[in-house]
């Protein structure tokens, strides 16, 4: 689950992780209040969406104006924030697309002497998190990487004991931190690095991550995603959520029960195991064709998760075809012919539908294919299931 900046800067300040202060702006009457209220000749008006490159961001409704802007006065705040919200921004994460922006974060100015990165993540093969820094944070962070690999520092770290001083100190030295800045961070980084563990973030960003004149270390910017497995941890982040950032069919899907991710394909797929919907995908990808989404109905869904599933797939105009590839255990597969059937019916599947059974009651099931009269295409193996998908667009 992702947050907005605001949100996840709230949650820093909780987990004494220090952060410049800001006021959410809804309105532009608001914005221009804001800058009243935090005093500093400068302040900074950010737009609020789940995607990062907002500073490099342009607005679709005003191409001239970034994402992110100075501003010197309550009538600059009140001005740019006008122009910003309802409007639709697009950054090199939104896609062409862009993402609207309802809320906006106004930040006071700061004295800053240098611009760090700052993230950290689960090493999965490590099994550990791991603090990724570098001394070159800023908006270009992912050229560097790509460029330049060396000069990213990554330190893993016990999740029990937290990052230990000494680690701290490493991190420190190697950014190039003077004494002052040394110290603060030895403060600082143990301090995200908990707040990773006891919130199960799958993610905690900070870029930029800034050192003041006066050598403190502050988050400049901050986002944040949690492990949507361990939610159930944390019962009041769901008052976090903006369902207004969130693919809509992915939404629908969980209310149904559903694991569903949308991609930039043409095939939709109905699989039940998350392994096995993976593998469907890089079969479908082998044989020339592009994967609309990952969809796992789950090895116990019933005839109604079935139908929505199918539903979920074809509302999506993208999608020029559907394979439905389902190994029977304690889903038994003439259950999900019965719902096909009924989605066929009630729906109206009007692209080209592929369906590969194995498991309990296959034959049962394929009988109910053969007999129903429908127009569709019947597999023998999951490889024989992929290349007569692909032949049909």
């Amino acid at each position: 689950m992702k947050i907005h900046e605001y949100q996840a800067k709230q949650l820093f300040a909780k987990a004494g992780v220090p952060i410049p202060r800001g006021v959410v702006a809804k309105t532009s009457d608001d914005a221009a209040k804001a800058y009243g209220e935090l005093g500093t000749k400068v302040c900074v008006v950010k737009s609020q969406i789940h995607a990062g490159g907002r500073g490099k961001g342009r607005f679709k409704e005003h191409p001239e104006q970034p994402g992110v802007v100075l501003v010197k006065s309550p009538d600059e705040a009140r001005q740019h924030a006008e122009r910003m919200l309802g409007s639709t921004l697009v950054t090199i994460q939104t896609g062409d697309e862009g993402k609207q922006v309802n809320t906006l974060y106004v930040e006071q100015g700061l004295d800053i002497a240098r611009e760090l990165y700052l993230a950290v993540i689960l090493d999965r093969e490590v099994g550990k998190p791991v603090v990724i820094a570098s001394a070159e944070g800023g908006m270009a962070i992912e050229e560097l990487a790509a460029e330049h690999p060396e000069k990213i520092i990554r330190e893993h770290y016990d999740p029990a004991l937290g990052l230990q001083p000494f680690q701290a100190r490493k991190i420190a030295y190697a950014l190039g931190l003077d004494a002052a800045a040394v110290k603060s961070a030895g403060t600082f980084l143990p301090k995200v690095c908990r707040f990773f563990v006891d919130n199960d973030c799958s993610m905690a960003e900070i870029n930029p991550l800034v050192v003041t004149g006066a050598g403190d270390l502050l988050a400049l910017d901050a986002k944040v995603t949690f492990d949507d497995n361990a939610l159930f941890r944390h019962k009041d982040f769901a008052e976090l959520r903006d369902l207004n950032e969130e693919e809509p069919t992915e939404v629908q899907a969980q209310d149904a029960g559903l694991s569903y991710v949308k991609l930039d394909g043409n095939i939709g797929c109905l699989v039940n195991g998350a392994g096995l919907a993976m593998s469907t995908m890089d079969l479908i990808k082998l044989h020339g064709g592009e994967p609309a989404n990952f969809l796992d109905v789950g090895g116990g869904a019933n005839v109604k998760q079935v139908t929505e599933a199918f539903r979920i797939i074809l509302a999506d105009q993208n999608v020029k075809a559907v394979l439905v590839n389902i190994f029977g255990g304690i889903m038994k597969c003439d259950t999900i012919v019965e719902a096909l059937l009924g989605a066929y019916d009630n729906i109206g599947i009007t692209v080209p539908l592929v369906v590969r059974l194995e498991g309990t009651n296959v034959e049962k099931a394929r009988q109910m294919l053969a007999d129903s009269g429908k127009a569709i295409i019947t597999a023998t193996d999951l490889t024989d299931a992929a290349k007569k998908v692909v032949a049909t667009l």
